[in-house]
Order: structure tokens, then C-alpha cells, then sequence
């Protein structure tokens, strides 16, 4: 246990230095934006791009990972969407609820963590559940958020969520990145020399920064949601206009929270874990490192950005982010725990 401690330490330590800059302002809020297009733009698709093309490429299409890990995240989805649905939370906020319970925080922190834990062969199933998650899950979550409309309406609003979000799959640069190291890898191509070096250096930027950037941005929403509740409190002492905007604005109950919380972190991992045992049982081809690399994959926290996708398209932020960050607390002994366990 102490010796996992001591590898998973300096990550969460760095997500709480993220964390305490922003609060104290130290970081302005308006360099969070910033650090986050360097590392979803530059540093995390050349870690990614690293990563696929010193991959085997047997590794990279692995079938039975990306069917393990599919109907998993799928269920995920399917079973929250189905119990936090209720007069508070509609479509919109059950179906981001399901996204931040379905989508670890796995090109943030998942990639250099696990690489750091279990070594480099651990890259090919990491790769493939990003690629889903990016692909398949989130566009899922976005179409089924747009439900909230009645009849035709509603489903005209669900293509529509799902033409926008192919389209971000198609501007967003981390499953080019992906695409290109896996052919580089089939192909056996190695990169030249000053591109390689500039790739590595951008690479090795990712980490620290991705997880500076996470605390930054778990600390904005905290910062913004006491903002808008103060806000609120002062337009409710104003009148009725105030209270209906108070209302609104009121946190989510635990109720609409903790459940969430414990599926990403307790249930996902768990469903992973039984049905990649049954999948070998079933006589799949599935390796028991790839397993434990998903079944770790899944106990990671949620992935920061579900917050700006709600923040996107009008859903409960102040809800997701409550849910992202107390999986990134429990998360700090919880992974160690899960880490132990699979490798005990």
C-alpha cells in the first residue's frame, strides 16, 4: 500500500496545488482557459500521440478491451440516466450526471498515472477506452441531454446534439492524435529526430500541467458556485423575482450527488471488473494485465471537462462539479486501495 501511496502522492498533490493557487487567486481565473487549450490542444495530444506510436499495434485494437470496457460504460449511463431521473433532475442533468459517472478523468490524470503504476504496456488499453469515451460516450450523453423537449421535438433536438457533438470529435485534436500514433505503430514509422524531440517535449509538459489544471478548475467552479449563491441570496431579498432566481440557483441536494459519486468510484470499477472475469471465463481474448489496467481506468475520478460540457449546454454545473470533485478527494485513498487490491 505505502509504496502505491508514494507513486499516487505526487499526482493528487499537484491537482491540490492547482487547487489552492486558483483559490487564493494567486493563478487568475482567466489563465485557467489557457492552460486548459495548452493541454487539450498541445501537451495531451503529443503524450497521446507518444504513447499509440511506441504501442504494439495488436495492443491498440484490442477488441475485447474495447467490448469490456463498451457495454460497461454503457450500462453506466443507462443506470444512472435511469435512477436520478426525478422531478428535480430532467434529461439534461441526468444525462451529464451519467457522463461524469461514466468518464473517468483519463488523459488528465489516468495516462501518466497508470504508465507510472503498472509501465508502459499499460498504454494500449488506456488509449482504447479514451477513444471510446470521446467517441461513444460522451456524443451518447450529449443526444440523450437534449431529451428534455416533448415528442418530435425532442428528438429533432437530439440529432441535433449528436451532429454537434461529431462535430467536436472531429475538431478536437486528441482522436487525430490517436489515430496518427496507431498508424504510426502498424506502420512501424519512426518519427524524425527534431519532430520526435519537440513531441517529447511538449509530452512530458502534459502531466503537470493537466493535473495543476485540474485543481484550477475544481477550485473555479467552487469559486463561481459560493459567487452565484451569494448573488442569489441578495436577489431574493429583493422580491419575488429575486426568490424564482434563488431557487434556481440553490445547490443540488447530496441526494443528487453522493449516489453519482459512489458509481463512478465504487460501482463502475466493480462492473469492469466482474464482466472482464466473465468475459475470460467466456474464453475472450482478454489479458489479465489489460483488466486490471480498464478496472483501474474505471476507478479513476470523473473527467474534469464533463463541467465545461454542462457549463455548454445548460446543465446542473454546479451539480457535476460538486460530483467531480469530492471523486477526486475520495479518490486520493481510494486508488491506492484499488491499486493494492488488483496487484495483491
Amino acid at each position: 500500500m505505502l509504496p502505491v501511496f508514494l507513486v499516487t502522492f505526487p499526482f493528487f498533490a499537484l491537482i491540490a496545488a492547482g487547487y489552492g493557487a486558483a483559490r487564493a487567486r494567486i493563478l487568475p481565473l482567466d489563465a485557467i482557459p489557457g492552460l486548459n487549450t495548452f493541454v487539450l490542444y498541445f501537451a495531451l495530444p503529443c503524450m497521446l500521440l507518444r504513447f499509440g506510436a511506441g504501442t504494439p499495434i495488436g495492443q491498440l485494437l484490442d477488441g475485447s478491451v474495447a467490448l469490456v470496457w463498451g457495454i460497461c460504460a454503457l450500462a453506466v449511463v443507462a443506470g444512472v440516466v435511469a435512477f436520478t431521473r426525478n422531478a428535480r433532475v430532467g434529461w439534461n442533468d441526468a444525462a451529464f450526471g451519467a457522463l461524469v459517472a461514466a468518464f473517468p478523468n483519463t488523459g488528465f490524470m489516468g495516462v501518466p498515472l497508470l504508465v507510472a503504476i503498472l509501465g508502459a504496456q499499460a498504454a494500449g488499453p488506456i488509449i482504447i477506452t479514451i477513444a471510446f469515451d470521446l467517441v461513444v460516450t460522451s456524443s451518447l450523453c450529449i443526444a440523450l441531454s437534449r431529451l428534455d423537449g416533448a415528442g418530435g421535438a425532442g428528438r429533432h433536438g437530439a440529432m441535433l446534439a449528436a451532429r454537434k457533438a461529431l462535430r467536436g470529435i472531429l475538431v478536437n485534436p486528441m482522436p487525430w492524435s490517436i489515430l496518427l500514433g496507431v498508424l504510426l505503430s502498424a506502420a512501424h514509422w519512426p518519427l524524425p529526430g527534431p519532430v520526435e524531440r519537440t513531441i517529447a517535449m511538449l509530452a512530458d509538459a502534459a502531466s503537470p500541467v493537466a493535473l495543476f489544471t485540474i485543481g484550477a478548475v475544481l477550485a473555479r467552479s467552487a469559486l463561481l458556485a459560493r459567487e452565484h449563491d451569494a448573488s442569489a441570496a441578495v436577489a431574493e431579498a429583493m422580491g419575488a423575482t429575486g426568490r424564482m432566481g434563488a431557487a434556481k440557483a440553490l445547490k443540488a441536494p447530496w441526494s443528487d450527488v453522493l449516489p453519482v459519486v459512489a458509481v463512478k468510484l465504487l460501482a463502475h470499477p466493480l462492473l469492469v471488473w466482474v464482466l472482464g472475469l466473465g468475459a475470460i471465463a467466456l474464453g475472450l481474448p482478454l489479458s489479465q494485465p489489460a483488466l486490471v489496467t480498464i478496472v483501474l481506468v474505471a476507478a479513476l475520478p470523473s473527467a474534469s471537462n464533463v463541467s465545461m460540457l454542462a457549463e455548454r449546454f445548460g446543465a446542473d454545473n454546479g451539480r457535476i462539479a460538486r460530483i467531480i470533485l469530492w471523486t477526486t478527494v475520495i479518490a486520493f485513498p481510494s486508488f491506492p486501495l484499488a491499486v493494492s487490491a488488483l496487484r495483491g
